[in-house]
């Protein structure tokens, strides 16, 4: 069998599609698998503000419709790109992989976010992490930024930005932990839905390919997944709203720490839910109802 996997051209999505791929390699070698490149709909428009595209999933739906019409049979994305809904006939496998899931600080040169000169400027392509960031440091000043992670590494030093907040997962899977100045505790910075985890989609009725990934899977990772999704999917938000989760699943209890805000970022709440086990598949639309209560009708 030949499975085709899809996946945009850059530089961090085709070390992740890697990745995946030589997993399946190792525990699957009487296939045969082949990388093919999508350009997306958020690639080919670098020049427009993310939080002002209209469109949901930019960066997937180009793989989606391949999937669909059967040019690909596996598309791997950052799952955190990934709208709350996909599209009918699709699905999302287990998850194989998922980095850390916290934000970083990349400054140009001081050694701490506590240590920046007032009114610094900042970085980041992101309302969650703008609005908690300016919850952190009022006086802060914050600039739009777009592109992949060197892109956004060589504008803080050709613009003199005093730094930038990226994902700890990108830094680390392109070999550049090294450049992290601080990282944001998870009560500082509660992270995207999902982030850190690599998203696998594929047709709903492959049941083969399904199960392939699912003997790989990470099963409390999965879990997780499961459970941030479902916050987002319950508010509504798609993956640039001012929106973010982390489940931690324990030994007897379920922990969903959560974020929202309004688009103007003058309302930002945040909580977390501890609850026994047994709630894993309400916590997050008690999450969900809280923040309904306490923002979207406050």
């Amino acid at each position: 069998m030949k499975i085709r996997i899809g996946s945009r051209g850059s530089k961090l999505a085709l070390l992740q599609t890697n990745q995946i791929m030589e997993m399946l390699k190792q525990a699957y070698p009487q296939h045969t698998y082949e990388i093919v490149i999508v350009k997306t709909h958020g690639d080919m428009n670098q020049q427009a503000r993310l939080d002002q595209m209209n469109t949901s999933g930019i960066f997937v739906k180009k793989i989606e419709q391949q999937l669909l019409d059967h040019q690909i049979d596996l598309a791997v994305h950052s799952m955190k790109d990934m709208p709350s809904e996909l599209q009918e006939g699709l699905c999302l496998g287990d998850v194989m992989i998922r980095e850390d899931s916290r934000d970083v600080l990349v400054l140009q040169h001081a050694a701490s976010l506590s240590e920046l000169k007032p009114h610094a400027i900042i970085a980041t392509g992101s309302k969650r992490r703008k609005y908690q960031l300016l919850k952190l440091r009022p006086d802060l000043e914050i600039t739009h930024i777009r592109g992949n992670i060197d892109t956004r590494l060589k504008k803080m030093k050709d613009m003199d930005l005093d730094g930038i907040v990226v994902a700890a997962a990108a830094m680390h899977r392109l070999g550049l932990k090294h450049q992290i100045t601080q990282y944001f505790d998870e009560e500082e910075m509660i992270p995207a839905v999902t982030q850190g985890a690599i998203g696998l989609e594929l047709r709903s009725d492959d049941e083969a390919l399904k199960d392939m990934i699912h003997k790989l899977s990470l099963p409390l990772d999965t879990r997780e997944i499961k459970v941030e999704r479902a916050y987002l999917k319950a508010m509504d938000g798609g993956c640039h709203s001012p929106i973010g989760a982390r489940c931690h699943i324990k030994e007897n209890s379920i922990q969903l720490r959560f974020v929202y805000g309004n688009e103007e970022g003058t309302i930002l709440e945040k909580s977390v839910l501890e609850e026994p086990l047994e709630k894993e598949h309400e916590i997050a639309e008690m999450a969900a109802a809280y923040m309904k209560q306490h923002v979207k009708e406050g």
